[in-house]
């Protein structure tokens, strides 16, 4: 029961999801505002160190933006 409890407190203690907000700027270029403690939870999938560069997309007919880390193609 003791523990079923620590990992209950650990799980709510997780942001695994925020509100942000996409803004247009005044240049005509967008941004995607993440919330502080999303961007800083300990599970979030980037390292922000200043930035990081991500791929952003979406499916047609599906109301997702994908972000994900951008990969660099290497030749072999």
């Amino acid at each position: 029961m003791l523990i079923l409890q620590s990992l209950a407190w650990l799980v709510a203690g997780m942001v695994s999801e925020a509100r942000g907000r996409l803004f247009r700027r005044k240049d005509g270029k967008y941004l995607l505002y993440i919330p502080k403690d999303l961007a800083e939870d300990s599970m979030f999938p980037f390292e922000v160190n200043p930035s990081a560069v991500v791929k952003v997309g979406f499916r047609i007919g599906d109301k997702k933006l994908l972000v994900e880390r951008w990969e660099e193609k290497t030749e072999a």
